[in-house]
């Protein structure tokens, strides 16, 4: 198998590599992870993961910047079908657009907005930063065996912004911060967290081996 990590200038890509390495021994799967930003090594990807850190717009920008990269991802997700996953901004990415300083296409593989968090409860700060439990709101094999709801595993969440999804089926799990927050999303071949699942501990290293097993 061999794995991705897209290095497009905006990801941690450091944990992110380990926890995927670690998910290849805990799973018993063969195969090899690659840290890379060049298109043909992506569009040649059995598996995908594209993290992000910081605005959506300087995230869009960082990729648009990489030849032929978007392209790549293209090819690979849509058209031959590889799994993805999008970490924090490299979820948000799926969107339609993100609203972080003014309005910013996003590669629209999953319909929303991606939109600044507005709790209900004024006491809470936004960014939103720190351990979270999440609540399923469909089963999806990315969740499958991990301990959710109330008492259950913690995820880590460092966020200003989060996906609107235009279809509900298409979140797979939330957080409460002030009311129901984005967390999971997956449709097809393409799936998501907000929360960083390579800082999160217990319950990120099971969604990454989970991921690795699953075979849309």
């Amino acid at each position: 198998m061999n794995i991705v990590l897209v290095d497009y200038g905006a990801g941690n890509l450091h944990s992110a590599h380990r926890g995927l390495e670690r998910a290849l021994t805990d799973t018993g799967l063969s195969g090899s992870v690659t840290v890379t930003s060049d298109a043909d090594t992506v569009a040649r990807a059995d598996r995908i993961v594209m993290p992000g850190d910081g605005a959506f717009r300087d995230c869009r920008q960082s990729l648009d910047a990489v030849p032929g990269l978007v392209e790549a991802l293209t090819q690979a997700v849509k058209v031959k079908g590889s799994p993805f996953f999008g970490i924090c901004v490299g979820m948000q990415l799926l969107a339609d657009i993100g609203e972080e300083h003014g309005e910013t296409p996003g590669l629209g593989w999953l319909g929303g907005h991606v939109r600044h968090l507005e709790p209900a409860d004024a006491g809470l700060k936004v960014p939103h930063m720190g351990w979270n439990t999440l609540r399923l709101q469909r089963p999806h094999p990315l969740l499958d065996g991990l301990r959710l709801g109330e008492g259950g595993l913690h995820a880590y969440f460092l966020h200003a912004y989060h996906l609107v999804a235009d279809r509900a089926e298409d979140v797979i799990a939330v957080a409460d911060y002030g009311g129901p927050v984005t967390a999971a999303v997956a449709r097809g071949t393409v799936c998501g967290t907000q929360f960083h699942p390579e800082k999160s501990q217990t319950l990120g290293r099971a969604l990454f081996a989970n991921f690795l097993r699953w075979t849309p």
